[in-house]
């Protein structure tokens, strides 16, 4: 019998290197790279269609290529009729994620080129699920709010456009360069658990909605992307600055988790907090809701003193999406809506690598055991 315990178990697989890509570099330095490009060097440079560009043609646009992508991902914004009657059928108290990990497979049923396994259709499938996910996000809000849904507007981008389908309303112009930031800034990020999902799934050839219906039911739990409604929650808990370091005291006496604070890699601060800071500053200073930052500040500076780590992306992001006025449940949604370019982008890099992801594992059961028929057990 082989020795199985002579195996090395990393838990969780922190520092195991899966595979190559050239997708994004999360540095534990306090760093993120997309294609090369410092996300520092991108935010405010550049619109979330060009990311979505860069992810998935491993390029920058020029002027023309980034106006067809964004004529193409406003024409496949729209939802088939059965996508829209399936989320009217779902019970009212289904959590968003629950939906969108539902329709994102039915997708699938109306794709045109469902068997096509070549590049162009790769890409043009991921475009397609990049203007889609927004959608059903979009749709399932106005449905559930019993809004009437409105069309995406030809000459607004994508990210406008999903603030637009979302609130029936028009952004202004802080509201656009919020959005597209944000969205800009939870594009990719390594392999995360999510991204990892995905990219399993993709390793066995199964099909990208597939693949990003695995994402997507990764991303729910509250240790990934669940973790930003997470931290409206405590901010509701907490009334005022002075409660704070009670607060965070007791959680920490009861050893639970701070949601939006600490990162698997980063040894140091998320290079996607201070932008997001930055943002959520801005809209909470002219929607009147400067207290709620203000608390987030008092929050940060004490759990570093009490803890010494640092906000991560989830923290400012969940101020950002209540100051757009995105309801709690909606939050990890909005960050699926983001993170689609790079699920798509990761899953066509994995169709190119080819090789299964099948990784082994230490057994610690036992062996031999005498079997018991079921009359003498």
């Amino acid at each position: 019998m082989t020795n199985n315990h002579d195996r090395v178990v990393t838990r969780g697989l922190r520092g195991v290197a899966a595979a190559e890509t050239k997708i994004s570099f999360v540095d534990p330095l306090g760093a993120l790279y997309y294609l090369g490009y410092n996300i520092d060097a991108l935010v405010e440079r550049v619109c979330y269609e060009e990311v979505v560009y860069l992810l998935l043609y491993g390029k920058l646009p020029s002027k023309n290529q980034l106006d067809a992508l964004k004529l193409q991902l406003v024409a496949e914004m729209n939802l088939p009729e059965a996508v829209i009657n399936s989320i009217k059928s779902f019970p009212l108290n289904s959590h968003p994620m629950e939906v969108l990990r539902t329709e994102i497979s039915h997708l699938s049923m109306y794709d045109p080129d469902p068997d096509s396994t070549s590049e162009k259709v790769k890409i043009r499938r991921a475009i397609r699920l990049v203007a889609k996910v927004p959608t059903l996000v979009a749709t399932l809000h106005r449905l559930r709010t019993k809004q009437q849904l409105v069309a995406p507007k030809e000459e607004a981008g994508l990210a406008e456009n999903f603030l637009y389908l979302f609130r029936g309303q028009p952004a202004d112009t802080e509201e656009k360069e919020a959005i597209d930031r944000f969205m800009t800034l939870h594009a990719d990020h390594g392999f995360n658990a999510s991204t990892f999902a995905a990219r399993v799934a993709a390793s066995t050839s199964s099909d990208m909605y597939s693949a990003v219906t695995c994402a997507v039911g990764t991303l729910k739990g509250p240790l990934h992307g669940g973790a930003s409604e997470k931290v409206m929650y405590m901010l509701d808990d907490i009334n005022t600055e002075e409660e704070v370091e009670d607060y965070i005291q007791g959680m920490l006496d009861d050893q639970k988790k701070i949601m939006g604070f600490g990162h698997r890699v980063y040894r140091t601060e998320d290079p996607r907090t201070k932008h997001l800071k930055e943002i959520a500053g801005n809209l909470c200073h002219r929607t009147k809701t400067m207290n709620l930052y203000n608390l987030c500040i008092r929050i940060e500076r004490v759990v570093h003193e009490k803890k010494k780590i640092f906000p991560n992306v989830d923290f400012y992001a969940a101020v950002t999406l209540n100051a757009l006025g995105v309801p709690f449940q909606f939050f990890t949604p909005f960050f699926a809506s983001s993170r689609i370019s790079g699920w798509t982008a990761h899953v066509i890099e994995q169709y190119k690598d080819a090789v299964l992801l099948r990784p082994s594992s230490s057994y610690v059961g036992k062996y031999g055991r005498p079997f018991i028929p079921i009359k003498k057990r």
